[in-house]
């Protein structure tokens, strides 16, 4: 089921179970997971895009391998926070995804965050080779970090 209310998907998420957090691109998918508690996310890897149904296949054999319980989508907003072509393309991935599995879905503000996987990178001293093999899995990571934070709000204001 899909959740646009954060704190609907947050609580939709069962217990004791990792999430997956995705950053959708054009030619790839960055993969990364929470741990068990969800205190932390871990970049994973990165699933190259083809067709539909076997980005679906790849990313449904990480869920169980991986047992996911909920997989957030970065969502890829605007800077003044409207919604644009690329949104809508994650909304359809998520609906077509939603078809396929049963699992909660969410969203989540990306912006900046692949900014920010570049600049860690950057820092790491990266090479830009190995740079362009990581960045979409690093950006998942931040993204889903970004999410368990919130969650953790979440928990002690409810």
């Amino acid at each position: 089921m899909i959740h646009d209310d954060f704190a609907e998907f947050a609580a939709a998420c069962p217990p004791m179970r990792a999430i997956a957090g995705l950053d959708l691109g054009t030619k790839t998918i960055g993969v990364a997971l929470s741990d068990r508690i969800r205190s932390v996310a871990t970049p994973v890897e990165t699933v190259k895009r083809r067709k539909f149904t076997l980005d679906a296949e790849a990313l449904e054999a990480i869920f169980a391998a991986r047992e996911v319980g909920a997989v957030l989508l970065g969502l890829p907003r605007n800077m003044d926070g409207t919604e644009g072509p690329r949104c809508q393309a994650t909304r359809a991935f998520a609906r077509n995804l939603a078809a396929r599995i049963d699992l909660p879905i969410g969203f989540w503000d990306e912006r900046l965050s692949t900014v920010a996987a570049e600049r860690a990178l950057l820092e790491a001293d990266t090479s830009r080779r190995r740079r362009a093999e990581v960045i979409d899995h690093v950006a998942a990571s931040f993204i889903l970090q970004g999410a368990l934070d919130r969650m953790r709000h979440l928990e002690r204001e409810g």
